[in-house]
């Protein structure tokens, strides 16, 4: 249920992977309003194992423009800080010129939503066992044991779709979560806010102060568009019956031309599900977690639900997913949501630590208003960046704790580290590298499983492929010689999931290559701490399998 990104998104990997799905959208097409606007690196990344990446760079105008961001009293004033971010080529051209795995593969890339969600339904379209149905409304469901039969009502009246599983990507206010009876856990609604959609062709041409893609006032901020003539003005406080165009206009304090185009409201929310589904369905995106904007992890976030979801409902439907894969689902994401709203609240923190400064209006010539604005500069060009630095939140999460993954005991980076710090800790996704020949290294593994062997030592493991085949489960064996590789990654053997997480990790097999496969898959719990990584005394006295 939902034709937005992550449900979308999350329809292409299943149909990808050769599942029949079917997704419903109550509207009567895509978005035509702004919401998001920033794929993260994360999500980049994702795009690229979907092969879609550059479909997404190619959507957007904003390729060489500097990710910048600026606080202002108005866009004819210089501003009071200015942050400085790569443009994506810059991105792209640092990542070329690494040396290790400290940079993702894929940066960022501002995209608004309403470019995004027809690119993806094009996406799907191409894909012959799937299919988008438009102004169709789910009315009820109900489980059964092996299906799920869902009411849905449409143009031509009422139908009955049945389906094996049912995932409810419907947005904060789930038709699917409220039927299921599961409330969200958090603060909200925390701020009112009134949105204003407008376009101008002059406006990025005039921006003098610098170009970016947010500046934000004392009483709100505005967000530039991937087209460079549509914007997106966010603001807390307006005085009823103002015209929307005269409080764009006050904002920007330039003369350009404005045509608003749409006016909402909307309230800053901190909520996650307190479970991700029941059953035979399940909850993604904002289905399952509200955030703040600030920071950018509602949708990012919501995509990550999706790649964790598609694998697991295609090998359970492929018949070599165990009983622990699905529920491993909640296990392996609702800690990463948690994670996200404290993050997110932080990233809200930063911003509100200097908007509550501005007890007058900074635009005013007084002693007062000076005081301010230099005491604004100095607290936001420190506090303002959490929102844009959380690169550990954005691609540093690990799936503690989760049934299909083997713990090895080895020290590991926080998973709630702001700053990402590279790891192959068993439960992250691989990092990026590039290989001697040029490649990168999450180029090379396959769609499924993979049993990643770094380095030029010889070492035997038909014994972990062969139990993953006698289990059905497809596996590529990737072997990559180059020795920096296995210094970069600090071990020389991986099973690697299809979502690329690191299901386990060692210099040598394990003991029982079977409970390996059987945990990776779901078919049993985590292996007894003293297997975790570990080698048997026979292999310590060289018999590796």
């Amino acid at each position: 249920m939902g034709a937005g990104p992550v449900g979308l998104v999350l329809a292409i990997d299943l149909a990808q992977r050769g599942i029949t799905v079917q997704v419903v959208e109550r509207n009567d097409r895509t978005r035509q309003l702004p919401k998001m606007e920033r794929c993260n690196a994360r999500t980049m990344e994702i795009f690229r194992r979907l092969g879609i990446a550059e479909q997404v760079r190619a959507a957007s105008k904003f390729r060489d423009v500097p990710m910048d961001v600026f606080v202002i009293t108005s866009m004819a004033e210089p501003p009071l800080a200015h942050l400085a971010y790569p443009s994506v080529v810059a991105a792209q051209e640092e990542t070329r010129r690494s040396a290790d795995c400290g940079l993702p593969l894929e940066p960022y890339q501002l995209i608004s939503q309403y470019t995004l969600e027809p690119l993806l339904k094009s996406v799907l379209e191409t894909l012959p066992n799937a299919s988008v149905r438009f102004s169709r409304r789910l009315v009820s469901f109900a489980q059964h044991r092996d299906h799920v039969v869902a009411e849905i009502e449409g143009p031509d009246g009422l139908e009955t779709v049945s389906a094996s599983y049912l995932v409810g990507c419907d947005g904060g206010a789930s038709t699917v979560r409220k039927q299921l009876g599961i409330k969200l856990e958090g603060e909200g609604p925390l701020k009112h806010v009134h949105q204003i959609f407008f376009r101008s062709e002059q406006l990025f041409e005039k921006i003098a102060i610098g170009k970016g893609r947010h500046y934000y006032s004392p009483n709100g901020a505005m967000i530039v568009q991937d087209d460079l003539k549509h914007f997106m003005l966010n603001v807390y406080e307006i005085q009823e019956g103002t015209d929307p165009a005269d409080i764009v206009l006050d904002f920007l304090r330039i003369p350009v031309d404005v045509e608003v185009l749409h006016t909402s409201e909307w309230n800053f929310n901190l909520l996650v599900a307190e479970r991700y589904g029941e059953g035979r369905v399940h909850l993604a995106g904002d289905a399952a977690h509200l955030v703040i904007p600030v920071g950018g992890l509602g949708m990012n976030t919501g995509i990550g639900d999706a790649i964790d979801l598609g694998w697991k409902l295609a090998a359970t439907l492929g018949g070599w997913g165990g009983p622990e894969l699905l529920r491993s689902y909640e296990t392996e994401r609702r800690p990463v949501g948690q994670r996200n709203i404290r993050a997110s609240r932080e990233a809200a923190g930063g911003m509100l630590a200097w908007q509550r400064l501005c007890t007058v209006d900074l635009r005013d010539d007084t002693p007062e208003s000076r005081a301010i604005r230099r005491q604004v500069a100095q607290v936001a060009s420190k506090t303002h960046r959490i929102g844009y630095e959380m690169t550990g939140i954005e691609r540093g999460y690990r799936y503690v704790g989760s049934p299909l993954v083997i713990d090895d005991g080895a020290d590991a980076p926080d998973p709630d580290s702001m700053a990402f710090v590279p790891t192959s800790a068993p439960g992250t996704r691989i990092p990026h590298a590039w290989l001697a020949d040029g490649r990168a290294l999450q180029d090379a593994l396959g769609q499924d499983f993979t049993l990643l062997k770094v380095g030029s030592r010889a070492i035997n493991t038909s014994r972990i492929k062969q139990a993953f085949e006698e289990l059905g489960v497809p596996i590529d064996v990737v072997e990559i010689p180059d020795e920096h590789l296995a210094s970069l990654l600090e071990r020389r053997l991986f099973i690697l999931r299809p979502d690329l997480h690191v299901a386990w990790r060692g210099n040598e097999p394990p003991g029982d290559p079977g409970r390996l496969a059987a945990t990776a898959v779901g078919l049993t719990g985590r292996l007894p701490a003293r297997e975790r990584g570990a080698r048997t005394a026979s292999e310590r006295k060289g018999r590796h399998g």
